[in-house]
């Protein structure tokens, strides 16, 4: 058995609450300056905030690892320690190898200096001499695309931009240990798949690359392995679907209090709210388990609050964490709703959707300001069926929804119309 490139042992990383040093420069000035302008003010008394708790676990060389869990959960921590950006309070770290990071926009960059500077720069930060720069120049500028601009000051440059210069020379200057938090979300879709792309080359070069994302359908595609924390601690540590598939029945386990005001993840900002949404099989009986081909209905009740209702849509969210479909009276042209309180049933005649699991968001919107949106409203899952005549779907995870279509021979016309 290979020995492991990166070994944690029993980390925990705690922060002081309301006093100096707790964080980065920045912020302590920032908090030094408040407390001098509010000296007269009754002042809190400091506490400590465990972002990470007792961690172990231990990552083989050129294994790809996703690390996911709720905002607050410690994976930006984690990561900093990692990049030994920040020491942990106590445990240890074994790194066996040179750690390459992207973990901010911009990180490391100075804004006065331009691209081309900043390229060596960061090089020079990752432990890289010039010659290997030099060598890898040209194709971090290629795969960053920014040849046109690679002489301008870095401050003039789009977070987008940044991000593609970043990860071009995280990814090309070959450190054994790649580390990247949740930056790809900056650049736009074609980038993001090039650097799936990126990332799956360099994995398949046996280097290891410990990855924290949001979306998990590019956990599963580009991980092994997935960790899931939450509140500081590993909830989860295994094959990446099967860690994945847990940490989406964690965030369901809040879907029966879903439409209480005091759950946290809802946002209620207006007077009219939602009150209940039941999934309902043809012949109006509460179901979960649907079947694709099939009738369903969802009842979305609500309350007004005596404002008028411009919209109220269903996103419809697969296990990827994309929406897979929208269901809204926008679609429609139902115009205002005007009820005190009811009840909207949306149909689907045929539903579309492949096997997986789903989640329902409810949002309602008056006057164009959004009035209430309530996360994981519903859940349910899709077990098979299909809206094709053979009965055949596609295959689990291979697309997320079925449309309708025809297809037959048609006879060959001639180039000049004859």
């Amino acid at each position: 058995m290979a020995e492991p490139i990166i070994r944690v042992e029993n980390i925990s990383k705690a922060f002081r609450l309301g006093v100096l040093g707790a964080g980065s420069l920045r912020e302590d000035v920032a908090s030094w300056w408040y407390q001098m302008r509010n000296k007269g003010a009754r002042r809190e008394l400091a506490s400590d905030f465990w972002a990470l708790q007792d961690l172990s676990f231990e990552v083989k060389p050129g294994e790809v690892v996703g690390i996911v869990g709720h905002n607050g959960a410690g994976k930006s921590t984690l990561l900093k320690i990692l990049s030994r950006i920040t020491e942990p309070t106590s445990g240890r770290i074994v790194m066996n190898g040179r750690v390459g990071s992207l973990l901010e926009v911009g990180t490391g960059f100075h804004p006065e200096l331009t691209g081309r500077e900043n390229v060596y720069l960061n090089g020079a930060i990752l432990g890289m001499s010039r010659k290997e720069v030099d060598r890898k120049f040209d194709e971090i500028v290629e795969f960053a695309e920014c040849a046109r601009f690679i002489d301008t000051p870095v401050k003039r440059y789009s977070s987008g931009m940044r991000v593609r210069v970043a990860f071009a020379v995280a990814a090309h200057l070959e450190p054994e240990i790649l580390v990247i938090d949740e930056v790809l979300a900056v650049g736009d879709a074609a980038f993001q798949e090039k650097c799936i792309g990126k990332m799956e080359s360099v994995a398949e070069e046996g280097r290891t690359i410990l990855f924290v994302s949001h979306n998990m359908g590019t956990i599963r595609q580009l991980c092994q392995r997935a960790i899931v924390l939450q509140n500081g601690r590993v909830t989860a540590d295994g094959d990446a679907s099967e860690a994945v598939s847990q940490y989406l029945q964690d965030m369901e386990k809040g879907v029966n209090e879903a439409f209480s005001e005091n759950n946290p993840k809802r946002k209620l900002r207006g007077k009219a709210r939602f009150t209940d949404l039941l999934i309902l099989s043809k012949e109006g009986l509460p179901v979960q388990d649907l079947i694709a081909g099939e009738t369903v209905h969802f009842d979305l009740s609500f309350e007004s609050g005596g404002e008028p209702i411009h919209s109220i849509r269903l996103d419809i969210w697969n296990d990827f964490g994309v929406v897979a479909t929208q269901l809204s009276t926008r679609f429609l042209e139902m115009g205002t709703i005007d009820q005190e309180r009811g009840t909207l049933r949306f149909t689907i005649e045929s539903l579309p959707l492949t096997r997986g699991r789903y989640r329902i968001s409810a949002v309602c919107h008056c006057h164009e300001d959004l009035s209430d949106l309530v996360p994981n409203a519903a859940v349910f899952s899709v077990s098979g069926g299909s809206i094709h005549s053979s009965g055949i779907s596609p295959p689990s995870g291979r697309c997320t929804t079925m449309i309708p279509f025809t297809c037959g021979m048609q006879a060959v016309r001639s180039l000049s119309g004859v």
